[in-house]
């Protein structure tokens, strides 16, 4: 009998197909929708149909500003940040992968009508998009690590309440701006105050079935 033969040694996966194997298998269970990733604590105030007031706890994000438009912002966006969570830290440690990722429309009109409780940024030019990443339970700014890319920011958002819409169907732009008028006319009609800009979260990959994808618009109102 021959002898069996040695296993043939295995060159090790380089550090970012490493993480795009970690991110598929997270994300398994996307292309049905299934939830396979943790998303931000929260409980619900108000619910309306596709309409909910939820009061969040306090979150900690990773973040970068594109000045392009929704599509390329967003192209961009997603390689700094899944930079960051991946490695592309002081620490070079890997952050579990979260959702939503969000974004916000820093060019929007200041026209809406935003509470006087809302900061003001005496902004004159056009910005971009602002991209985030929610970072997982139990990170804060003194312990989440330095993102090595100056682009992109570590912030802390205090607890708040939210008027939000929740749809399906592709993460555009288009389908942002008609969800936010649906947001806005329902905050009208329950009296529900802004203070703050929306912001658009997608909750899935881009290979999830467009009819089981999460997308919601988000704005914080007045407690």
């Amino acid at each position: 009998m021959k002898p069996d033969m040695p296993f043939p040694m295995r060159t090790p996966l380089p550090r970012s197909l490493l993480a795009l194997v970690l991110i598929l298998l997270q994300t398994g269970c996307s292309l049905m929708g299934i939830p396979s990733t943790e998303e931000p604590n929260y409980s619900v105030l108000q619910q309306e149909d596709r309409f909910e007031v939820r009061d969040y706890e306090t979150l900690v994000l990773a973040e970068t500003l594109v000045d392009a438009s929704f599509d390329g912002a967003g192209s961009i966006a997603f390689k700094r940040l899944f930079g960051y969570i991946s490695g592309d830290n002081e620490a070079a440690s890997s952050i579990s992968m979260t959702t939503p990722v969000m974004a916000l429309d820093e060019n929007r009109s200041s026209g809406e009508k935003i509470s006087m409780t809302a900061p003001v940024t005496g902004q004159q030019k056009a910005l971009g998009w602002r991209f985030a990443f929610v970072l997982p339970t139990g990170y804060t700014l003194e312990t989440a690590p330095v993102p090595s890319n100056t682009v992109v920011k570590l912030k802390q958002i205090p607890a708040r309440k939210v008027a939000v819409v929740r749809y399906t169907g592709s993460w555009s732009e288009a389908a942002y701006e008609e969800n936010l008028e649906l947001l806005q006319q329902w905050m009208k009609r329950n009296r529900l105050e802004a203070v703050s800009l929306p912001r658009v979260a997608g909750y899935d990959p881009p290979w999830t079935l467009p009819f089981l994808r999460r997308n919601e618009v988000m704005i914080d109102i007045k407690s």
